[in-house]
């Protein structure tokens, strides 16, 4: 099937970059636009209780106040706050109020702190628009007027608060992508000028990605709109380094083999044809191991990353798609000038180093495997040290940005619970008026609770059949501790509730504490999905019920090791309080399924050199010799392509990119390179059960059928043999 790919694309290579061009126009100008949501309540289900929570307060208290934007005041110099500087702060409140700026509905003073040295004016914004680009757009007006305001007093003032968080996380988003978008670009094209001395190389599959780029997240936005999904701005970060990273790999897969066939003796385009039906199942098997990986993703209960798993699984796709046609057309037309200026193109290197590794596999494959699985293995210690954090706002921007500087000191003004209260709604089973005798007696043993720094009853609604209680924590609402006190209050909510009536506990530290709940579930869910599905491709590619199962248990290796290392670097050696909660399903799809990518690779190399005539190590030592140098180059490329997203200045991406960049060096280096071709080599034809995969289906070296994917004659395999120095040193 791929030789029949390839014939048809070298044939009609005009006719097929025609077509990508007028899909590219086509789905860019009718695409809409993507939507981003940065509201943590809209990724969970409104089956748990914070939501349920949430929804029961819009209709028992729909005029309640909950601050969207929060101003917060103190002296120039830093003293107790006088009488004419809560003169100023009042005012200020009376102006803005009347400046009925879009999306702001109640402006009004908030509580002095406890010192005296801080005050704050409370901004309520359109609940049904929460983190929606409109409110961010306000919270930009609210700054610029609020500052202009305090001119001329003796007041400073910040503005915080969850809009002017998304404002903040707008501004980072955006700078983060376009260096995350330079680096991937210096990264890729420095990288292919080494790897081949060739300009049109390094420069030719940028412009390509660049394309496909551009029709991927057209489709994105179609799927995005057409399923109701939930849209998050640091999808737009990983995007790019999924299709320019994974774009590459298949680049270099088959400019590896294309260069090989040229050197085998090959004319041009029939070495085009020949690199698409050699490498073509080995890059569509490892491209289908992404996309169902990362469709597996759908199965998640959180919003975000429902589509952040379709969107990456189009990217792939797209990308896939034109490894196969796009890419084999536009070199086939220019032929082999494409390694002009360089001309080591024409002979084939010793691979000196690769080709050591290589015997050292064949010689002690027992070692190899001890060695490299013991690394795996002390590296995975560390996943025993993981904790979760979920402050999605203070992850995706630093530390420094205003609303963050806002949130830091709230909590040491106020109580580190103030700023995000949490509230249990006492509502009436039957729908009549609640007792407000019992009020008092329920708000003290909510206020018993372990954590709590206050409770108290704050409003009871116009049918008297619910009452709010506002509960203060004495911890900041995303930490550990408030998510393990809120648990606490739950349990007393629920259990102490007067007869006849029943609780729902609502507010930020209540939705943290569901996200856990609902990440544990996908933990549970999606990633055994996602490794059955990827050991059925695996099974399907390789004819073999035993290979696959240690291939995922060596990418299974790789991810404990990825976490583990994740976990020491940031946890215990830049001491944050815990990982991104998302990092570790994250983490494992991709590691899982683009490691995945690397083990196709070279157990696809193995078993066509074995299929040479060779025995299981000599095959081993083999491959390794012939894929280790495309390997190590799309694993650096990748790798390097993913420690990009470091740059972007915030903490959830700079913890995913080094962990998917370790990850991906793990596989590459460690997994692809030594663990996979020794395991293989000391199982011997017994990884190929039930089939025989590996075996020459007649005669020697010369006469073996064709290697994977080639569709090939014995005759056409023998002229290989002349010509192809590989073939002849085996």
């Amino acid at each position: 099937m791929f030789r029949r790919i390839g014939n048809a694309v070298v044939r009609h290579p005009v006719w097929t970059i025609v077509a990508w061009l007028v899909a590219a126009v086509a789905i860019v100008a009718t695409a809409p636009s993507l939507p981003s949501n940065s509201d943590e309540s809209s990724f969970l289900p409104r089956s748990y209780e914070s939501i349920k929570a949430a929804d029961l307060q819009q209709k028992a208290f729909p005029s309640a106040f909950t601050p969207s934007a929060i101003a917060l005041y103190q002296r120039t110099d830093g003293g107790k706050l006088t009488a004419a500087d809560t003169q100023d702060v009042a005012r200020i409140t009376s102006e803005l109020g009347k400046k009925h700026i879009d999306q702001v509905q109640k402006v009004v003073p908030g509580q002095p702190s406890k010192d005296g040295r801080h005050a704050l004016t409370l901004v309520q914004m359109d609940s049904k628009n929460a983190g929606q680009p409109k409110q961010a757009d306000a919270a930009k007006v609210l700054r610029e007027d609020v500052k202009e305001l305090v001119k001329g007093t003796h007041l400073d003032v910040k503005l915080g608060g969850s809009a002017a968080q998304a404002l903040d996380q707008q501004d980072s988003s955006r700078r983060g992508q376009a260096l995350i978008g330079i680096g991937t670009f210096v990264i890729i094209l420095v990288t292919l000028l080494i790897i081949f001395r060739a300009p049109i190389l390094a420069v030719l599959p940028l412009v390509l990605i660049g394309l496909v780029s551009a029709i991927a997240n057209g489709l994105i936005a179609y799927a995005t709109k057409l399923f109701d999904l939930q849209a998050n701005s640091s999808i737009s970060s990983i995007l790019i380094v999924v299709l320019f990273g994974v774009g590459t790999d298949y680049f270099l897969f088959l400019m590896f083999r294309y260069r090989e066939r040229l050197r085998a003796g090959d004319e041009s385009k029939e070495a085009m044809v020949n690199a698409v039906g050699r490498v073509g199942e080995a890059i569509a098997s490892a491209a289908g191991a992404v996309i169902i990986a990362f469709l597996a993703l759908v199965l998640s209960t959180l919003g975000f990353l429902k589509q952040m798993g379709p969107a990456l699984a189009i990217a792939v796709a797209a990308t896939l798609i034109a490894g196969l046609t796009l890419i084999p057309a536009v070199v086939s037309l220019i032929g082999p000038k494409v390694f002009w200026p360089s001309k080591s193109w024409q002979q084939e290197p010793d691979n000196a180093r690769f080709a050591a590794l290589g015997r050292g596999v064949q010689r002690r494959p027992a070692l190899t495997a001890v060695a490299s699985g013991l690394v795996l293995l002390l590296l995975s210690l560390g996943t025993f040290g993981y904790k979760a954090t979920f402050d999605l706002a203070s992850g995706s921007m630093p530390k420094t940005k205003e609303s963050m500087v806002v949130q830091d000191e709230m909590q040491r003004a106020y109580s580190a619970g103030a700023a995000a209260p949490t509230d249990v709604y006492l509502s009436s089973a039957d729908g009549t008026p609640l007792d407000k005798g019992v009020f008092d007696a329920y708000a003290k043993k909510l206020g018993a609770v372990d954590g709590v720094a206050s409770a108290r009853m704050t409003q009871v609604n116009k049918d008297g059949t619910t009452a709010d209680f506002t509960v203060t924590l004495k911890y900041e609402a995303s930490t550990d501790k408030a998510i393990d006190a809120v648990g606490r209050v739950r349990q007393t909510a629920h259990s102490d509730a007067p007869d006849g009536t029943e609780a729902l506990v609502g507010g930020m530290s209540s939705i943290y504490k569901d996200i856990n709940t609902a990440v544990n579930h996908d933990y549970r869910t999606v990633f055994p999905v996602a490794a059955v599905l990827i050991m059925v491709i695996l099974g399907l590619l390789l004819r073999s019920v035993v290979a696959p199962w240690y291939l995922i248990a060596s990418v299974g290796l790789g991810f404990g090791a990825t976490l583990g290392a994740t976990v020491w670097i940031f946890q215990e050696g830049q001491g944050h309080s815990g990982l991104m909660f998302m990092l570790p399903v994250i983490m494992y799809l991709f590691v899982v399924a683009i490691g995945t990518d690397y083990n196709i690779l070279m157990i696809a190399r193995l078993r066509e050199e074995a299929r040479e005539g060779r025995e299981p190590r000599e095959a081993a030592g083999m491959a390794l010799r012939h894929a280790g140098p495309t390997v190590a180059a799309a694993g650096f490329i990748l790798a390097a392509t993913f420690a990009t997203m470091m740059l972007a200045g915030n903490s959830l991406l700079t913890e995913m990119g080094f962990a998917v960049s370790f990850g991906i060096a793990v596989a590459a280096f460690v997994m692809a390179m030594f663990f996979t071709p020794s395991l293989t080599a000391l199982i011997g034809h017994a990884a190929w059960w039930p089939g025989h995969g590996d075996r020459a289906e007649e005669g020697a070296a010369g006469t073996a059928a064709g290697p994977i994917g080639s569709g090939r004659n014995p005759d056409e395999d023998r002229d290989e043999a002349v010509h192809d120095p590989s073939v002849r040193r085996g």
